[in-house]
């Protein structure tokens, strides 16, 4: 048989393997949060998830997102952006329910203003004025705080890449900070993990995904020939990952210090 007669058969298997990476790439980076998600639902504790990463995944994919506008890359990582932002909003309104059924504190935090109603009834009214404290960003007790806040966000960022959209050093800028940010998606995780100096809690089935997952999205760039600052970070990114792998080694076959909260269920701690 001519090798021009294969044509025919390797030319659609081309093709099912781009379409298959391109799906892995879309959907892919959700999938380590799947286990993590049923696991918090299941437990009903949130503890060992730091909603930070939640923060940094938003961030890095609106920001991905704008720099799309400036240089347009491949669609498959634009969607991929538009996922994460929603599984990110599914999983912080997961952890926020639970932890406040949980929390003693009476104290209602807010993204904007207090919520003066709620107060009232459990406690004293002590700010009439915005609420924003920096000790508790992030640690709101509604998930519509997050979700204004993260639309305050995309609508300061959207409007400053707006006016700078014509200048190519500010959207390379924008483009390696968004991915830079996702890099550093695992070090919020790392910093709880040595502060509690135990990974208990933490779904080894996500960080396992999450290195997996991290591996081939890099591969994918550098193969797809992705804007550099992609394949840069990546790699930074499998670094990350790696290291909280070590620590799970290390604190299940060195415990470090007994686990407080699997004694105190309704304990809370600062995301």
């Amino acid at each position: 048989m001519e090798p021009g007669g294969l044509e025919w058969l390797l030319v659609p298997m081309q093709q099912l393997v781009s379409w298959a990476a391109a799906g892995a790439m879309v959907f892919g980076g959700v999938v380590p949060y799947i286990p993590q998600y049923r696991d918090i639902r299941r437990t009903q504790n949130a503890e060992g998830f730091s909603t930070y990463v939640c923060l940094v995944l938003l961030v890095a994919n609106i920001l991905r997102i704008l720099f799309w506008f400036g240089r347009r890359f491949e669609s498959p990582l634009l969607w991929q952006s538009i996922i994460m932002i929603i599984t990110m909003l599914l999983m912080l309104k997961l952890c926020t329910e639970i932890r406040v059924s949980n929390e003693l504190n009476v104290k209602r935090r807010s993204f904007a203003a207090a919520d003066s109603k709620d107060e009232e009834i459990k406690a004293p009214p002590k700010r009439s004025y915005l609420d924003f404290d920096l000790n508790y960003f992030w640690h709101w007790s509604k998930f519509t705080d997050y979700v204004q806040c993260v639309l305050t966000f995309t609508g300061v960022t959207g409007y400053i890449t707006y006016l700078w959209l014509d200048s190519s050093l500010f959207v390379e800028m924008l483009g390696f900070l968004a991915v830079f940010t996702e890099a550093m998606l695992g070090v919020p995780q790392l910093y709880r993990n040595y502060q509690n100096r135990s990974t208990e809690g933490m779904s080894i089935k996500m960080v396992l995904m999450w290195t997996s997952g991290d591996t081939f999205k890099t591969v994918y760039f550098i193969l797809n020939q992705a804007p550099f600052q992609f394949s840069i970070c990546g790699l930074l990114q499998v670094f990350v990952d790696i290291a909280i792998l070590l620590q799970v080694y290390l604190y299940s076959h060195y415990p470090q210090k007994p686990v407080s909260h699997a004694a105190h269920p309704a304990s809370t701690k600062a995301l």
